[in-house]
């Protein structure tokens, strides 16, 4: 196939604005999922423990009719997000085995609190019972039309939806394939880069890109906000606040970091150069090390970022 003909898989990323009570009922489907899955993990464990018996998603998902039978209040939430629930903990339970096996750490799954279930996903977007993208509306199954901002245009064939909450929102990830990958036009150059501390890398052309050391510059910030949560009484509206007052200081720096150097960085080499060399450094034993986290604006998908597009 032709590089200009070439199709990838591609994520796009819209805000969405429900209104209070979609918020409402989005809130109570994250609830349910979270429930579903923890009471899916306690079966499991319940199982092997007592019985060494494994238990599968296809045992798993055959009990959703008697669960709605028993809970009619899970009627309200989409079947496909039950199962999608279920098969990410049969997913999460081949990884922690292939862990066991191949002799590595193995990290068996936790259970979810309210603080690590922030999404859900349709596994069909465009069919009955999924989630629908029509014009400037998204229809997720049983919730109703929420208004998106579309803020570019959808390409390929959409194929999942994931809304997730995040410290600003409600955002929808419409994940496409047959998405058309058009190649750079070449520029006859190349060159190699070396990522350091004091500057966030050094290209073989002698092209310092200096490092913004966003996580630094907000630590004061930070603290003062962490502070604030700190003095304020557990399960108050006063403490709640302060929560998302923090959740949005640290999405500010995380965005921060990723878009400057990460994206716009790896996007001008690549528009650049050809070939783009990168020392053999492992990110992972980088970031082990206390200081280098901060010190360093290198986010661990920087070196996949330009390695992938040579």
């Amino acid at each position: 196939m032709d590089m200009d003909q070439q199709s990838v898989r591609k994520t796009y990323k819209y805000q969405l604005m429900p209104t209070p009570e979609q918020e409402r009922t989005l809130e109570t489907v994250l609830w349910r999922c979270r429930e579903l899955y923890n009471a899916g993990l306690e079966e499991r464990k319940a199982a092997w423990e007592t019985r060494r018996v494994c238990v599968s998603f296809a045992m798993q998902s055959a009990q959703l009719p008697a669960i709605k039978a028993v809970r009619p209040d899970y009627r309200d939430s989409s079947a496909q997000v039950l199962q999608d629930v279920l098969h990410r903990l049969d997913k999460a339970f081949a990884a922690f085995f292939r862990r066991v096996q191949n002799g590595e750490q193995p990290g068996c799954p936790r259970f979810r609190g309210t603080d690590r279930s922030h999404r859900f996903t349709y596994p069909q977007v465009g069919a009955h019972g999924g989630a629908v993208l029509d014009g400037g509306m998204l229809r997720p199954s049983k919730i109703g039309r929420i208004p998106v901002r579309l803020h570019r245009p959808l390409q390929g064939t959409p194929k999942t939806g994931t809304i997730s909450r995040e410290a600003d929102g409600w955002y929808a990830c419409i994940s496409c394939a047959e998405v058309l990958a058009v190649s750079l036009p070449p520029t006859g150059q190349q060159t190699g880069i070396d990522v350091g501390l004091k500057v966030f890398l050094l290209t073989a052309d002698g092209e310092v890109v200096e490092n913004p050391r966003h996580h630094r510059t907000a630590q004061r910030r930070l603290a003062k906000a962490q502070r604030r949560m700190s003095r304020r009484t557990k399960g108050s509206q006063r403490r709640r606040k302060a929560v998302a007052l923090l959740k949005r200081q640290h999405q500010q720096v995380q965005r921060q970091r990723r878009r400057l150097p990460l994206q716009d960085r790896a996007l001008a080499l690549l528009r650049q150069y050809d070939a783009v060399y990168l020392e053999d450094v492992r990110v992972a034993n980088m970031v082990r090390t206390p200081p280098l986290p901060r010190a360093s604006a290198m986010p661990a998908g920087w070196v996949g970022s330009v390695s992938h597009h040579p």
